[in-house]
């Protein structure tokens, strides 16, 4: 049971940071950013690029996020902003090509064979029968922190009032005097460096690789329906439900419901179970577990 929870808590953390904002920014620009999971894999990348020049890690860790985060910004502005003006659905499509001249790009510079961190030999620390290793437990914490920071700033904070205001209510909120221009392009910033954070901690554990923003996008996506695209908090608790769920499909034993003494389902039913999960909470909750926004028709 231990060892469930624990694989549950780092398979959460893996997507946590990446759903929280994928929410967020959809809370302001109301469109699905499918290019948004790539940010994690930039940040991965610009991490190992950093730490292989002699940066220490943390440092190179930082100075990849808010390069990710640049460079959000920089595509809302210059891609994500235009493409809006033609609809929701043509900017989802945009977003999609986006990605993949991301990926394209960085397979071009960097190839296709995952770059690992060299990082020193540690032995695990033991919570009663359970390994873990130091990289698992700085991802654990790193995301804890970062969650109660976004928090703290979403509930305690002048900007974060203004988050939710704009994002509840954008006419009522930009007639009554809030920069929304200015709030989105934070927004925008901030989640890209999250995501790159992300991306960041988790290629310490498998490195950084080209498939790394594929592998997450559909999890991704799919924690952020069930929380309620647009809310963050939900997206995060979507998160924690997706990496239950992935983590009981592969450590549930079939055996004695077919007469083995042994049957576990194969790692490819992984993503089958997530979005079983998905299915049937669209099915009953089409705005997802979390999402209380009043709608009128």
């Amino acid at each position: 049971m231990l060892q469930l929870f624990f694989d549950t808590l780092l398979r959460a953390s893996d997507l946590a940071l990446v759903a929280l904002g994928l929410s967020t920014v959809y809370g302001l620009v109301k469109f699905p950013n499918i290019a948004h999971v790539q940010y994690a894999m930039l940040g991965a990348y610009a991490t190992h690029v950093f730490f292989s020049m002699g940066v220490p890690l943390p440092l190179a860790i930082l100075i990849a996020c808010m390069l990710t985060g640049v460079l959000a910004l920089v595509l809302h502005l210059l891609v994500f902003r235009r493409l809006l003006r033609s609809g929701p659905a043509i900017t989802m499509i945009g977003s999609l090509a986006v990605a993949m001249l991301v990926v394209a790009t960085v397979q071009g510079f960097a190839g296709s064979f995952p770059l690992m961190f060299n990082l020193p030999m540690t032995e695990p620390v033991m919570v009663g029968d359970v390994r873990l290793s130091h990289t698992q437990i700085y991802a654990m914490a790193t995301t804890a922190v970062l969650l109660v920071l976004f928090m703290l700033l979403l509930f305690f904070t002048r900007t974060g009032r203004a988050m939710r205001a704009l994002s509840t209510n954008p006419a009522l909120a930009a007639a009554s005097g809030l920069n929304a221009e200015g709030i989105t392009r934070l927004v925008n910033f901030v989640s890209g460096a999250i995501a790159g954070l992300g991306g960041s901690v988790l290629a310490l554990s498998i490195g950084a690789h080209i498939n790394l923003g594929h592998d997450l996008l559909l999890p991704v996506f799919a924690a952020a329906i069930l929380g309620g695209l647009g809310n963050p908090l939900g997206a995060v608790l979507g998160a924690l439900l997706i990496a239950l769920t992935e983590t009981l499909v592969t450590n549930i034993n079939f055996g004695p419901l077919l007469g083995k003494p042994i049957a576990f389902l194969p790692v490819s039913y992984i993503s089958a179970g997530s979005f079983l999960i998905l299915l049937l909470a669209l099915l009953f909750k089409p705005y997802g577990l979390f999402d209380r926004e009043v709608r009128r028709v």
